[in-house]
């Protein structure tokens, strides 16, 4: 094995194992290309089928003839779009074989070569190219070097895609987690991570944080006599209402079954208790009255609310829910005395 062809392997080992991107594989390939070949221009191209054109992704180009990168054309006629519809690998004559070929023409390109860059369901990416304004005759094994070339840079377009499906289905799995799947509010566990947070700052700030517990009234009985499906409407409908009460900055989520918990920071702890009480009769406003459902229209009396106030030294979440969760209680014997004409 000559010096030459050590070196060859070394730089594509290094360029194979080291890459963490596309564009880290394929600027390395396409100086080997332009090596092996020994023609002026080497690219890789993307072939978007449906808007049908071809962009040039990466190109190495010397002074002779110039492929820029970002170059956009329209993929009917290309040379790339013959070469592959003809099975036509190289050639050193472009102005007799595509004669009509504009973008030959006005690259100056007489030897092109080229080889379709596919993913791993045969899908097409693109082709991976070298040209020279020069006839040129294509060097020895240089087309065994462009299927491998290509065959390498479709296993990085592959892994990356497959990279970035992963990272998405993460993030959904990530989302999903936090969401409620019936209301699409928070859940308890992000209600508990979002407290958690606001507690830290709190201390760190100052200020207060008011903490709302809804609960909803009678809703078994909407249940009952309704049907599931409606009462996941009317849950759904109370927390598009919830936040359409809130200010900037609040925060609402569904703790479980017909439980919600609103969250609303105050700058000054001299205005939070008046603040604390304004939003308590926003929410209140907001889940009263009727409710056109797709099964059923309900009028609603309203739920029951309890809302207790935190300041800089509060740092347990659970112990401020169970506050917030026996005002709420406290809440709901007083309407019941009401409702009952007790005073």
């Amino acid at each position: 094995m000559s010096y030459a062809s050590i070196d060859f392997v070394s730089v594509l080992a290094d360029s194979v194992t080291g890459a963490q991107s596309l564009e880290e594989l394929v600027r390395p390939l396409l100086e080997l290309l332009q090596a092996v070949t020994g023609l002026e221009s080497t690219y890789l191209t993307r072939i978007d089928t449906t808007a049908g054109v071809q962009h040039v992704v990466y190109a190495r180009n010397t002074l002779r003839l110039q492929i820029p990168e970002g170059l956009e054309v329209p993929w009917e006629g290309t040379l790339c779009k013959r070469a592959l519809e003809e099975g036509r690998l190289y050639t050193d004559d472009v102005a007799n074989c595509w004669a009509d070929s504009e973008a030959a023409m006005a690259l100056g390109i007489a030897t092109y070569t080229s080889t379709p860059v596919r993913i791993e369901d045969g899908t097409l990416y693109g082709t991976l190219c070298a040209a020279s304004g020069e006839r040129k005759p294509l060097a020895d094994g240089a087309e065994k070097i462009l299927y491998m070339f290509s065959r390498l840079i479709g296993q990085q377009i592959e892994r990356e895609r497959l990279v970035h499906a992963l990272r998405q289905a993460n993030d959904s799995l990530a989302v999903s987690a936090l969401t409620d799947a019936t209301t699409h509010l928070p859940n308890r566990r992000a209600l508990m991570d979002e407290m958690r947070r606001r507690l830290a700052a709190l201390g760190r700030e100052g200020g207060a944080l008011a903490v709302a517990f809804v609960d909803l009234d009678k809703f078994k009985a909407i249940n009952d006599c309704y049907g599931h499906e409606v009462g996941d409407q009317f849950l759904a409908a109370i927390g598009g209402r919830l936040q359409s009460a809130l200010r900037a900055g609040d925060f609402v989520a569904r703790l479980g079954g017909d439980e919600f918990v609103v969250l609303s920071h105050t700058p000054h702890d001299s205005d939070a208790e008046v603040a604390a009480m304004a939003m308590r009769a926003r929410l209140q406003l907001a889940t009263s009255g009727h409710f056109g459902l797709a099964g059923a229209a309900i009028d609603y009396a309203g739920p029951s609310i309890g809302m207790i106030v935190a300041t800089r030294d509060a740092h347990d979440a659970e112990a401020l829910i169970a506050q917030a969760d026996a005002a709420m209680y406290a809440d709901k014997r007083q309407r019941k005395r009401m409702a009952a004409g007790i005073a």
